[in-house]
């Protein structure tokens, strides 16, 4: 058995004196590990820091087996994702959400996601809703995706305010404004054709948001708890955007924008 992909690295652990097994995240095979020997030489520790875009080979005698990785530098950006704790931090929590889903299951829009916004987790001003949306498109593949596109009960798509805690749907002020204490606030930047990007409240309200789904859907059956590293990415994130000048208001990252 053998393919050959790029993949992104997620992290290793080591395995024996001079070993490890890498874990990566590659566009058609999802998640996947396998083992690299020699991986603690001087040549490849630089390679096999997480964040880094490498061409991987994998081999095994069988599918089901662990296999074997040969690797080949492609970005090594890893470097430059440790010099801000919106990216250190935020390497570590996508990496945290990518292993709740199955190993070796595709999910190629997320490795499209994942390479793009770690191109720009440097810039603490946009890391924040970078990472919110890609929180938002793993609870999306988990199968507990949010509708945050029209009022739940309405029909309407204009003054999105709340969402609901029981069904995940978006609700108009005026429909939910009599149970708002009961309700989650819908951030502005979030509702469909959003423009502007958030300021430190609405980004606050958009971490609240998807950490309640991912406790109560995700985490919570599982008996796991939410890795740390989201909070360091959330404390910093918002220290940046407070920190920031409010002279004019930013346009809304996307990842499309940012391919």
């Amino acid at each position: 058995m053998q393919w050959q992909d790029q993949a992104i690295i997620l992290g290793v652990k080591r395995l024996g004196e001079t070993s490890v097994i890498a874990e990566v995240m590659t566009r058609d095979r999802g998640r996947h590990m396998g083992l690299v020997r020699s991986g603690r030489s001087r040549a490849m520790q630089p390679v096999l820091q997480a964040g880094n875009l490498v061409e991987v080979t994998w081999r095994a005698r069988l599918h089901e087996h662990l296999g074997e990785f040969r690797m080949e530098p492609v970005r090594l950006r890893a470097a430059r994702l440790m010099e801000t704790a919106t990216a250190v931090y935020g390497v570590q929590a996508m990496g945290a959400l990518l292993r709740l889903l199955p190993e070796r299951d595709p999910h190629p829009h997320l490795y499209d996601a994942l390479n793009v916004i770690l191109e720009n987790l440097q810039n603490p001003m946009d890391a924040g809703e970078l990472f919110v949306r890609f929180e938002l498109a793993v609870l999306n593949d988990l199968g507990f995706g949010l509708d945050l596109t029209e009022c739940a009960a309405t029909g309407a798509r204009d003054d999105l305010a709340f969402v609901s805690p029981k069904t995940g749907r978006a609700v108009c002020r005026a429909a939910g404004l009599p149970w708002a204490d009961k309700m989650l606030s819908l951030p502005p930047f979030l509702a469909a054709g959003a423009v502007e990007a958030a300021d430190g409240e609405s980004l606050a309200a958009a971490f609240r948001l998807t950490g309640f789904f991912l406790h109560r859907h995700v985490y919570e059956p599982r008996g796991i708890e939410i890795a740390a590293a989201r909070d360091g990415f959330i404390q910093a994130a918002l220290k940046a955007l407070n920190a920031a000048s409010p002279e004019a208001p930013r346009e809304r990252p996307t990842i499309a924008a940012k391919r």
